[in-house]
């Protein structure tokens, strides 16, 4: 087994600690070329039961999968100019193949409107036809400036909806109804609590109509953009011509939506679960949910024949994995919480000759001593109880720092302090600049529900009366 490593308290250097605990975690190892990372056998597992937990949540609403080209021809990228703007800084281009330049330059997707759009237009004639309702898992290049494993790299994997409806009200409430789902689903399954509302026109998706946000916080008090859903109006219909015809057998140009999560949602498990000790894995999400370390076996073979049985028994309903090595038990219990198991079983021979095994609980390392014909009954109850303690706490969290500020002054205050703030704000992009200058705060979303404000508020910068509410903080 690979030696450990000391990991930095987060508290002390938070950037730091994550990097510390995906290294000892066995999650990544950076790639040859700068921003972009290898996904270790952990971290893919993690993404594949993301892919497949989604999968079937995607199935309740008839949602096809598909798969894309990863090259966009010149004339696509040209033909939509608001959308590439929002990419062009971040576009890589092939320009020769062997030793033979191309004629036209050809760029890796930075997201597939474009392909989705060609897609549509061959693909309906008439209202009949519609909705198509797509998506794909796929790989997509930006050249980031600044990376971060996860958070923000080179080439990052996600999945990407693409949907193309016969009117507009049918798209808008499918846009709504996906950001609910990621809302729901980072809820379920990885125990993460968000704020779920609209981008403002500066922040919204290059090209889109209107964008939709879950907001989740991070340990240091940062928000991370977790999921999106966009309404496209009939922005890229109108560019590729997707029309169909109507009822009224007349020509129409369709609406339609685009909506996704990447693998960034493993920094957000990561930072918002994980301790001093290393990763805490949301059960529910967890390549291994249960570790069973096998105890001085060389001396005892009785403890290597209950640890068969077990991962037999464990096995049937639950993610199980067995370290058979010859480590020190203090190492072997280490490895388990680094990487976020959210149980693991000691056998040893002392417990054993009472017929019983130590359980230990990675999110407060509490240890119980059961019987082990009650075993697989205790684990199924506890995996619950993890995930129930571990959306609790990560929701006291949001709620504590959280805050209303109604004036400027107030609200630099909660922002040095790293809150959420959500603060009365009927500004331009101009102004949401100059509070990202001064405080580091970028608007996440206008919130669907928050904290109820006083009456006939104005806002905290040009001191007009507005009814908007714009949540601010500090962002990856």
């Amino acid at each position: 087994m690979k030696k450990l490593d000391k990991i930095t308290p987060w508290k002390e250097n938070f950037a730091q600690w994550y990097v510390d605990v995906i290294k000892n975690g066995e999650l990544m190892e950076y790639g040859p070329i700068k921003g972009t990372i290898i996904f270790k056998p952990n971290s893919y597992a993690i993404w594949e039961n993301i892919q497949l937990e989604l999968n079937n949540l995607f199935k309740t609403k008839g949602i096809q999968n598909v798969y894309l080209p990863m090259l966009i021809p010149e004339f696509f990228i040209n033909i939509e100019k608001e959308h590439v703007e929002g990419f062009s800084h971040e576009l890589v281009t092939v320009t020769q193949v062997g030793e033979k330049k191309l004629h036209d330059n050809l760029y890796i997707r930075p997201t597939s409107e474009v392909l989705f759009a060609d897609l549509f237009k061959k693909s309906i004639e008439s209202y009949k036809d519609l909705p198509l309702i797509y998506n794909q898992w796929t790989s997509v290049m930006r050249w980031e400036k600044t990376t971060n494993p996860f958070l923000r790299n080179t080439e990052f994997l996600w999945q990407e909806g693409h949907t193309v409806h016969a009117n507009a009200m049918e798209a808008r409430k499918l846009t709504r109804d996906m950001i609910k789902l990621y809302e729901k689903f980072l809820r379920k399954y990885l125990a993460i609590p968000t704020i779920m509302g609209k981008k403002t026109p500066k922040e919204k998706f290059a090209g889109a109509c209107s964008t939709y946000t879950v907001e989740a916080m991070m340990k240091d008090g940062k928000a991370l953009q977790s999921a999106t859903s966009h309404y496209l109006a009939q922005n890229f219909s109108r560019a590729f011509k997707i029309a169909f015809k109507n009822k009224n057998n007349e020509d129409e140009f369709a609406y339609q939506t685009s909506w996704g999560v990447s693998t960034r949602l493993l920094g957000a498990i990561i930072m918002t679960h994980g301790d001093d000790s290393g990763i805490i894995m949301p059960p529910k999400i967890a390549p291994v949910q249960v570790d069973i370390l096998e105890l001085f076996s060389n001396k005892y073979p009785e403890v290597s024949e209950k640890v068969d049985e077990l991962e037999r028994w464990l096995s049937k309903k639950l993610r199980v994995r067995v370290d058979r090595s010859d480590a020190q038990p203090g190492f072997k219990a280490a490895n388990s919480e680094i990487q976020g198991v959210p149980v693991r079983i000691e056998v040893g021979p002392k417990d054993l000759a009472e017929n019983m095994v130590t359980v230990v609980r990675r999110d407060t390392f509490e240890k119980t001593r059961v019987n082990i014909s009650k075993v697989r009954e205790y684990v199924e109850e506890l995996l619950i109880e993890i995930h129930e303690n571990l959306y609790t706490q990560a929701k006291k969290r949001l709620e504590n720092n959280t805050v209303i500020a109604y004036d400027y002054d107030s609200f630099k205050k909660a922002i040095s302090e790293n809150k959420f703030v959500i603060t009365p704000f009927n500004g331009d992009e101009e102004e949401e600049e100059r509070i990202k200058k001064e405080t580091g705060a970028t608007t996440r979303c206008i919130p669907f529900k928050y904290l109820k404000p006083k009456d006939d508020c104005t806002c905290i910068t040009s001191g007009k009366l507005t009814k908007r509410f714009v949540l601010f903080a500090k962002a990856y």
